[in-house]
């Protein structure tokens, strides 16, 4: 029998237009950035059962990336997805996290350039 290792959450691609980036074209020009988060959680934070009350919230995760990025505007991405990695790493029950960001927009011979931050070593 396969015994359960890991128990984990979910955000994939959220879809986002921020502010970002240091040359001139890009200051003042919101871009497209695709967030990825990949939350490892303790197993005791981890829903037993199928209820509401027992389920992790991810509208959490998303909204708190929402508000980190309205009406501001970044340099790097390597900040934005640090202040995302630390939004999500504080919250009670994180065990583990990756952070991936993207602007799929930036080169038209690449699918994405972007930044991958995670507690798990490479």
């Amino acid at each position: 029998m396969v015994a359960l290792a890991s128990h984990r959450i979910l955000l994939e691609e959220l879809a986002l237009e921020v502010d970002i980036g240091f040359h001139d074209f890009e200051v003042g020009v919101p871009q497209r950035l695709l967030v990825t988060v990949d939350v490892m959680l303790d197993p005791a934070a981890f829903p037993a059962e199928d209820s509401q009350a027992a389920a992790w919230d991810y509208d959490i995760i998303r909204s708190g990336i929402h508000a980190l990025v309205a009406g501001r505007r970044f340099n790097l991405q390597e900040t934005l997805a640090r202040e995302i990695f630390a939004m999500i790493a504080a919250l009670p029950g994180v065990a583990g996290l990756t952070v991936t960001t993207r602007k799929p927009d930036v080169y038209p011979d690449a699918g994405a350039v972007g930044v991958v931050l995670s507690s798990q070593p490479a």
